[in-house]
């Protein structure tokens, strides 16, 4: 076994050298991360303060929303520091905390999507048993499942990541990633490699398989139906095919950039395939079901001032 170089601290290599513009990433980044605040809470404080949106989809938009919060608080604070800093180190202690909180944030929010997808099944395949399927009970057990499952496999995957010797102290990302770590042992990684993918196809492709299979039933079932049918379940189902598929794209990315060597990728398209995955699903979650959702995009409109008493019609949900 080599000597261990071990330091306390990590060096990312990939901020590139852009002089005076840093001060401008900065600030769009801060605007960048005001908006996903401020656009994911809305999302929670309408769903949380109207009864008439209690109802199981909306709840597990909530929990979108607030997994999108955990994910973005995980990344953007210390992105903030690197870019004003000129060394770009962090230690280890917060490197592997960074790593926890995103990859949590990762693996549940394939979860929920896996969820909202068995709930939207429920909903179009089986309308009668809808309200006996999903009951209070129900709901919990998932909500524990989303928010479980993906802390028990990250903190499974750190804990062996975080006993490796390591034979150097620079990671090729923005942020830390576990795979980047794992790079960096002095000794063979073959044990990590399998659990580390055992665990990815648990977290990941189980999910991704599941969503595939119930859109599958949905269209089956929409086949021979009615327009208007067809209209009112793409109307519920579009928001949550449209999340999941950013989702599935800025997942694939970050997991090839990971494998691939980025000496080998421009610098510039490497940063941003390195941040769409940390960045774009909690932009967009809530501006697709904002906007896509006449019941969340009524009650968000109805917030603002000029106006309150206006009654606006909007198309009723297909829930059961």
């Amino acid at each position: 076994m080599e000597n261990g170089t071990d330091s306390f601290y990590f060096k990312f290599t990939m901020f590139v050298n852009i002089g005076s513009y840093y001060y401008v990433a900065f600030v769009f980044s801060l605007l960048l991360y005001s908006f996903i605040v401020s656009a994911n809470l809305v999302i929670i404080l309408v769903i949380s303060r109207e009864r008439s949106l209690h109802e199981p989809m909306y709840m597990f938009i909530s929990l979108l929303s607030v997994n999108s919060l955990c994910g973005a608080t995980g990344f953007f604070p210390r992105f903030f520091i690197d870019l004003m800093s000129d060394s770009h180190l962090i230690s280890r202690p917060a490197c592997f905390t960074q790593i926890y909180v995103i990859y949590t944030y990762a693996g549940a929010e394939m979860t929920i999507l896996g969820i909202m997808a068995y709930d939207r099944y429920v909903a179009v395949c089986q309308p009668l048993h809808y309200h006996r399927q999903m009951t209070s009970k129900t709901i919990f057990n998932l909500l524990l499942m989303a928010l479980f499952f993906p802390t028990f496999v990250t903190t499974a995957v750190i804990s062996m990541s975080a006993k490796l010797p390591l034979c150097g102290n620079e990671i090729q990302r923005v942020y830390c990633a576990n795979w980047n770590v794992v790079k960096l042992s002095c000794v063979p990684t073959s044990v990590n490699n399998t659990v580390g993918m055992a665990l990815t196809i648990s977290i990941v492709f189980l999910p991704l398989l599941f969503v595939l299979y119930t859109y599958f039933k949905i269209v089956v079932v929409c086949w021979k139906k009615s327009e208007e049918f067809k209209g009112k379940v793409l109307q519920s189902c579009l928001p949550h095919i449209v999340s999941f598929v950013i989702y599935s794209i800025a997942g694939f990315c970050d997991i090839a950039l990971s494998r691939y060597d980025p000496d080998k990728i421009n610098p510039f398209v490497a940063v941003i395939l390195s941040l769409e995955f940390v960045v774009i699903p909690p932009v967009l979650n809530p501006l697709v079901y904002g906007l896509k959702l006449p019941e969340i995009r009524r009650h968000i409109v109805r917030m603002i001032p000029w106006n309150k008493g206006k009654s606006f019609r909007t198309t009723p949900q297909l829930v059961s």
